[in-house]
């Protein structure tokens, strides 16, 4: 889609950028060959017109010797690309650094600090000069996209004055993690995301909100926008019956066994498209960096080149890691030394994990799509971490956490520029799978793990712990209480209880319980059972369980579901029957009331959700919309409260939101659940001539 906030010029046509982008790119590369030879002992120059010479040959280099890399990849994949790759960069600079008149070089070994400090020094150079981040991944991407476009105008005789509009269209979809919609807002006020405050602005897209439903995880978001499956998912880790063990969603093999189950070969990419760092594939002919996939490989080699390849762009992305990796480091320590609060440790992995994921693996996934669009891929969508993970140890409006979006931003730019160079018209939709709500963690607020308390509450009663529980839970649980004595649950005494059959003897090579904390969304099995207990059976054998767990500081509500009268939550000062009819009947203070509007019919449906847990945890929230989450993070997702189920979606304005696909969420009308975003999406396919139909189509 050719961005909105200039004209169209005719898409095949070199431009004065085009030559600006050539000479600066030459600049750059002298520049930085300049910088490193003076500071690499092993390697001379004469003069200045000995290095910019030097530039030149690896330009040329680089071109002459793609096409046999190419044929390296399909041989080899993705590790053959890199390998490759790796070598025909120290390859290209030995070969000009030998030949170039002026420039001497000892030894091969030398190129490789060479390659490192040019990369830095061009990677400075382009952040002066105010282009793009990610501009230099695509540079040859554009180069050769509109050399195609040149070649096939002359041979099919098309006037100069062709309108992008002869072209096909296309669709681009890219997900930024973890944005909630009044992060984004924040952050255009602030001037953090020009390229999509132009398109607003413009009136050429539309900003609305969506609704992330309970799990609002990213493997919950994804199987519905990607499968029209999100009721497959009940949280982002879960104790799977049929496995025998938790499954975890980021995990290869796990992710792989979950697309088994919710895929119907008929997602949102099937009939070509192309998905790029995903956690599932949408039934996608090329998959990149998917999660579900990655047993089987990265995907096909070829497109994986031009990053590997290129000299410098994997240097420049290497020598970047590094420096976000230190930017971590800084900005955690003056988190520290200010006494932010809440905070969380920000070392170990995660160090090296931002550094990875906010410039590696952004710029590969940059390259991928990219080179999908020139090939003319009808549907193509990529995910984009950036903001989630930093977001998750910083928290969703820390400095660092915005200025992920301008970085995001930028990627946005450097796609609308090679989309205006593709052979299809693409017209670009944004959205997140959910967004993040702030607060200290749940073992900050009540000095344990949830693990912890659920052990504790199951210890056989009698105990001062469990005695104290009791003690002060018999008066404030007079509606619990009332409901327990009316089934006559009482320790050894089940005789009126309508039940179903219970695996006898209990499997004791499972564990006796399960706890799993997925943000602020907990929940607890009981493995050796082989079923979901009702809350009849859960009393019957730890009576201080379900009231200790509710009475626990930090904890909002239980959901657990009854043998007599269906779902119920329990919360600290009262229940409420969520089956029993609308109004829900409440008695005591209502334990739904902090969550927002749409709680009531996401645990409704969470409750039934194949997996989820016999006891099914909130977090409090306080009166600021935090949240406490179950594992180490200042931000987080998963269950309810705050901004984490307010999530983006900014469309074309001339592909409107169907009104069918809108339910009111307060006072709001919105889409409900990643399943009626992902009905949009294939409804604007189809509207684009990329699929048949929406649903009628997977029917």
């Amino acid at each position: 889609m050719p961005s909105p906030h200039r004209p169209r010029s005719r898409w095949w046509s070199v431009t004065l950028s085009d030559v600006g982008d050539a000479l600066l790119s030459l600049v750059t590369t002298a520049l930085g060959l300049g910088a490193a030879i003076a500071l690499v002992d092993g390697v001379t120059a004469a003069n200045p017109g000995s290095v910019a010479l030097a530039a030149l040959v690896v330009g040329v280099g680089d071109l002459l010797l793609r096409p046999s890399l190419r044929v390296l990849a399909r041989v080899g994949g993705a590790m053959g690309a890199l390998l490759a790759g790796l070598g025909a960069q120290v390859a290209v600079l030995w070969l000009a650094l030998s030949v170039a008149p002026g420039v001497g070089v000892r030894n091969a070994w030398a190129v490789v600090p060479v390659l490192v400090i040019a990369g830095l020094v061009m990677a400075v150079g382009r952040w002066v000069w105010g282009a793009s981040d990610s501009d230099y991944v695509v540079g040859d991407v554009l180069r050769r996209a509109r050399a195609r476009a040149r070649r096939a105008d002359r041979a099919e005789g098309v006037a100069s004055e062709a309108s992008p509009g002869a072209r096909q269209p296309g669709l681009l979809v890219v997900q930024l993690d973890g944005v909630a919609a009044p992060v984004l807002a924040q952050a255009v006020e602030a001037g953090l995301v020009p390229t999509m405050s132009r398109w607003v602005d413009s009136g050429s897209h539309e900003l609305r909100t969506w609704w992330a439903q309970a799990p609002s995880t990213t493997p919950a978001s994804q199987a519905g926008l990607l499968h029209g499956a999100a009721d497959g998912i009940c949280s982002f880790r879960w104790w799977d019956h049929e496995a025998g063990r938790v499954v975890v969603t980021n995990h290869p093999d796990d992710a792989a066994l979950v697309e088994r189950r919710l895929s119907d070969g008929r997602g949102l990419l099937a009939d070509g498209g192309a998905a790029v760092a995903t956690m599932f594939s949408g039934d996608a002919a090329r998959q990149f960096l998917v999660m579900s996939q990655a047993r089987r490989g990265i995907g096909p080699g070829t497109p994986y080149l031009r990053f590997f390849a290129s000299p410098f762009v994997l240097a420049r992305a290497v020598t970047l890691t590094v420096g976000e990796m230190v930017k971590e480091l800084y900005q955690g320590r003056r988190q520290r030394l200010r006494d932010v609060r809440p905070r969380v440790p920000r070392r170990g992995w995660y160090v090296v994990l931002r550094g990875v994921t906010n410039v590696l693996l952004r710029d590969l996934a940059t390259s991928l799509v990219a080179e999908q669009l020139v090939r003319g891929a009808p549907v193509v969508f990529v995910d984009l971490v950036d903001y989630d993970e930093i977001a998750h140890h910083a928290g969703p409006t820390r400095p660092e956490s915005l200025r992920a979006l301008e970085g995001l931003d930028g990627v946005l730019s450097t796609l609308v520029r090679v989309a205006e160079a593709a052979p299809r018209d693409y017209r670009v939709v944004v959205l997140s799978d959910h967004g993040q709500s702030l607060g200290e963690t749940f073992e900050q607020r009540s000095g344990q793990t949830l693990a912890d308390v659920v052990r504790r509450h199951m210890a056989e009663p009698g105990g001062p712990e469990t005695d104290a529980v009791q003690a002060a839970g018999d008066e404030e649980w007079g509606p619990l209480n009332a409901f327990l004595a009316s089934v006559a649950v009482r320790r050894g005494d089940t005789s009126s209880m309508v039940l179903g059959p219970v695996r006898r003897p209990d499997t004791p090579e499972l564990p006796e319980v399960a706890v799993t904390g997925s943000g602020n969304l907990g929940m607890v099995w009981f493995p050796r059972v082989g079923r979901r207990l009702v809350l009849e059976e859960v009393e019957q054998r730890w009576p201080g369980l379900l009231r200790g767990l509710a009475a626990t500081p930090g904890i909002g509500l239980v959901l657990v579901d009854t043998a007599a009268r269906g779902l119920l939550a329990v919360g600290p000062g009262g229940v409420a029957w969520l089956e029993q009819g609308t109004p829900v009947v409440v008695e005591g203070t209502d334990p739904l009331a902090r969550y927002g509007p749409g709680a009531l019919a996401d645990l409704r449906r969470l409750g039934r959700l194949g997996h989820v847990g016999d006891l099914v945890v909130l977090s409090d929230v306080t009166d600021a919309g935090h949240v406490h989450a179950f594992e180490g993070q200042v931000g987080s997702h998963g269950g309810l409260g705050g901004a984490q189920n307010l999530a983006v979606l900014l469309h074309p304005a001339d592909l409107p939101v169907d009104d069918d696909l809108l339910s009111a969420v307060g006072d709001e009308r919105m889409p409900v659940g990643a399943d009626a975003v992902h009905e949009q999406l294939l409804r604007w396919a189809a509207a684009l001539g990329l699929r048949t139909t929406g649903s009628a189509a997977r029917a």
